[in-house]
């Protein structure tokens, strides 16, 4: 009873079942009302012929003999008519009928004066004496004696006998053939829509098992056949009904699911890392600290002015090791969380380049590596956030920086195109292995391979080259030989094409 093609079933039963019987009887009435019309059609003229054969009143006495001989006469002929005569006032003067079975006195003049004035069509109904709450067809003349009216002749059409012949008819051979035709037409349309339905819903059954399927197995199970099912059933073309836009949302929505899922599972996993890492960058250079300052609290007495200068030197510089640290957490954060949007402007990218040079010409120096700009367009303009751009340059060459020995060379080229505007940053350091190229944009991943201490690195930087570049629609590219060095290179759109 619960399923939808059950109660579909129900429902159309219950309405061909209604519309049957309301054909049924709309068949019956109309088929009574067409016989009611042809007969008084037909016997429109009865009265008529009556009243032309003899005189029925008569300086106002009512000649009851030949009404009665008229009254049988006709009755013989057609014994479904009952005769009555009438005053000018209706009221019922004389039959040919057991008294006891007249019940009325009076009959309603008015559809008697239309049928004979022409005014209605048939079939036109009026009082039937023996049953007065009932109505049927009659024939009506006026009775006039010379030029003077003085009654109606009212001549029943479908009297008590035609009841009584009618009820005997209800269980003959044509009622019944009705009654079973109409019956026929109704199973069939029941089968019929039996038939569209067990289709239509079969679909949706399906659909119902695929959903069920799906929600015992969940999105986190490694067994993906309902999903795999829902999206082989989906039309090629992307076309259907709204059953097969259901299954098709339901297909899209369960992938979603199923990739939202996943993506979770590895944003919890790199949750889990990033704990992890954070936890062990954030403990070592505050252990170094805490022992050096114990250090300089409880010894302080013993130590010489260049030991206590070395022991502040080395907490300075994990103190800003873990600001360092502090910072690209920071920074990551508010990038992957979208808190700080795009603050996009048109600048000058080599303007931008040469502060970029020259705020890190003097630690290049010192570590006796050149810095320089090679290829600078005039102006070269820009639309992006001028900010970010900054910190990506930055991190690029302070990673050259750390991945490359003394005597080498950073070079920073620009280079405009139609769209857009390239930048490249080059190195002649280590080089990155192969094996490893696909990895250093992932986060806390170092490589083992160069000069760098492992633990001078917090392993964000590229990282976060990579998410701000992202943000601007931009792809950035690394090309690497072992030993030779490392070229990365992406681009940012100019002003018209922004």
């Amino acid at each position: 009873m619960n399923s939808l093609f059950t109660r579909l079933s129900l429902a159309l039963l219950l309405i061909m079942l209604t519309v049957g019987g309301g054909f049924y009887a709309f068949e019956q009435w109309s088929s009574r009302r067409y016989h009611e019309e042809v007969t008084q059609r037909l016997n429109g003229a009865i009265a008529m012929y009556v009243t032309e054969q003899t005189t029925l009143i008569r300086d106002g006495a009512v000649n009851r003999t030949e009404l009665e001989r008229l009254a049988e006469r006709a009755m013989i002929i057609n014994p479904s008519v009952e005769v009555y005569l009438l005053d000018r006032r209706g009221h019922i003067l004389g039959h040919a009928l057991p008294p006891e079975s007249v019940q009325a006195e009076t009959v309603d003049l008015g559809p008697v004066k239309r049928l004979i004035d022409g005014r209605a069509q048939p079939p036109v109904y009026g009082t039937d004496p023996r049953s007065p709450g009932l109505e049927k067809v009659f024939s009506a003349s006026p009775v006039m004696d010379g030029d003077q009216l003085e009654g109606y002749l009212y001549v029943v059409l479908g009297g008590r006998k035609y009841d009584e012949l009618a009820g005997e008819v209800r269980t003959t051979y044509t009622r019944q053939s009705s009654a079973l035709a109409i019956g026929a037409l109704v199973v069939g349309g029941f089968a019929a829509g039996l038939l569209v339905f067990a289709l239509l819903t079969r679909r949706l059954t399906q659909l119902t098992r695929d959903v069920e399927s799906f929600t015992l197995t969940g999105p986190d199970s490694d067994d993906q056949t309902a999903l795999a099912q829902l999206q082989a059933r989906q039309p090629d073309n992307g076309q259907g009904d709204e059953i097969g836009k259901l299954q098709a949302a339901f297909a899209a929505m369960a992938t979603q699911l199923r990739e939202q899922f996943v993506a979770l599972q590895e944003n919890d996993r790199l949750r889990r890392e990033l704990v992890s890492n954070v936890s062990h960058d954030l403990r070592t250079p505050l252990a170094t600290m805490h022992g050096y300052v114990e250090t300089l609290l409880l010894k302080n007495h013993e130590l010489d002015e260049a030991e206590r200068e070395r022991y502040l030197l080395v907490t300075r510089k994990h103190t800003k090791r873990l600001a360092d640290l502090i910072g690209d957490l920071f920074q990551l954060s508010k990038l992957d969380a979208g808190s700080a949007p795009l603050a996009l402007e048109t600048f000058s990218l080599s303007e931008l380049l040469n502060d970029v040079v020259q705020d890190f010409e003097l630690e290049a120096r010192q570590r006796g590596i050149t810095l320089r700009l090679g290829h600078e367009p005039d102006r070269a303009l820009v639309h992006a956030d001028i900010g970010l751009v900054q910190r990506v340059l930055e991190n690029l060459i302070h990673n050259a920086l750390d991945y490359t020995t003394r005597g080498g060379t950073i070079t920073l080229e620009v280079e405009t195109e139609p769209e857009k505007v390239a930048v490249s940053v080059a190195d002649t350091g280590c080089g990155i292995p192969a094996e490893q190229i696909d990895n250093i944009f992932e986060r806390y991943f170092r490589s083992d391979h160069g000069p760098i201490e492992r633990d001078q690195s917090s392993g964000l930087g590229l990282s976060i080259v990579k998410r701000i570049l992202d943000l601007h629609g931009s792809r950035i590219t690394v090309a690497s030989a072992t030993n030779k060095g490392t070229r990365f290179e992406f681009s940012l759109p100019v002003p018209a094409a922004a």
